[in-house]
């Protein structure tokens, strides 16, 4: 059963749009993301801590994994994006 994503906040989804946005230009799975990259771009903790709370992620302070649960909404997500881009 896919995990629940309704009534995460947008900053919580922008961590799955940036790692679907990895995952479509490179065409490999993405497992992970980079939480603070030392530039200046960085993922909200409150983001973090919402998907760590819904087990959909665990952070250490500079990467994001997904859980096997986050991987398969990531993967949802991605799949969304390709169909819905096929419709037009």
């Amino acid at each position: 059963m896919m995990a629940d994503l309704s009534g995460l906040s947008d900053e919580a989804l922008a961590v799955f749009a940036f790692a679907a946005y990895h995952e479509l230009s490179s065409g490999q799975r993405v497992r992970s993301v980079v939480q603070k990259d030392g530039v200046g771009h960085r993922a909200s903790d409150a983001a973090v801590d919402e998907l760590d709370g819904r087990g959909l992620v665990k952070a250490d302070g500079h990467e994001i994994s997904f859980t096997p649960a986050g991987e398969e909404a990531l993967q949802h997500i991605v799949s969304g994006i390709r169909q819905g881009g096929r419709k037009a």
